[in-house]
């Protein structure tokens, strides 16, 4: 499912991240951005030792990272040219800012895109693995956050938006809000 906002194509994509040509891979990190557990270590392990060197230097240099929030580093041997490492929040039933910092995770991660000159990212349903995050929510937040951004920022350089899901629930979550966005229009 695709849509235009602006000059930016959105699309979902079911498939493995890793694998996925953009000048961005965006990674649903940890907060001691370590690597850890499925898209993260899926990332570290195919990204290779530069992304852990780099991120080591980053948490010497500023410790954790909180959620929200998302540092940048080389793409190892990724095809990309850069990982942002987004830190999701963990669901913790809806009541404790957990959809402000999911969708400041998409936002920083769109930013700094922007600040690469990206023509491309792609990212991963942020926090719904073992973060917990309900798919349902975390996709319109998804949605929302990216389709606000590129709203509120016509001089983007992001041409191309992909929100790539390993599992058939996320991808078709986001295709939903795709499809509502793209019948509001009409």
């Amino acid at each position: 499912m695709t849509i235009q906002i602006n000059s930016t194509l959105l699309e979902t994509i079911q498939g493995d991240i890793t694998r996925l040509e953009a000048d961005v891979i965006v990674n649903a990190a940890n907060s001691s951005l370590s690597g850890g557990a499925g898209v993260d270590g899926a990332i570290h392990s195919a990204g290779g030792i530069a992304i852990h060197d780099e991120l080591s230097l980053i948490r010497q240099e500023m410790g954790s990272c909180e959620p929200g929030e998302a540092v940048v580093t080389t793409a190892g041997k990724l095809p990309a040219a850069y990982v942002i490492h987004a830190v999701g929040p963990v669901w913790q039933g809806g009541e404790s800012g957990e959809a402000k910092l999911l969708a400041a995770c998409y936002s920083r991660s769109l930013q700094l895109a922007d600040e690469k000159n990206a023509a491309s990212i792609a990212f991963p349903a942020l926090s719904t693995g073992i973060y917990g995050y309900p798919k349902p929510e975390a996709a319109e937040i998804a949605f929302r956050s990216v389709a606000d951004y590129l709203k509120e920022n016509e001089d983007t350089t992001i041409k191309r938006v992909s929100f790539v899901c390993m599992d058939e629930e996320n991808c078709c979550e986001l295709s939903k809000q795709i499809k509502q966005a793209y019948t509001a229009v009409e």
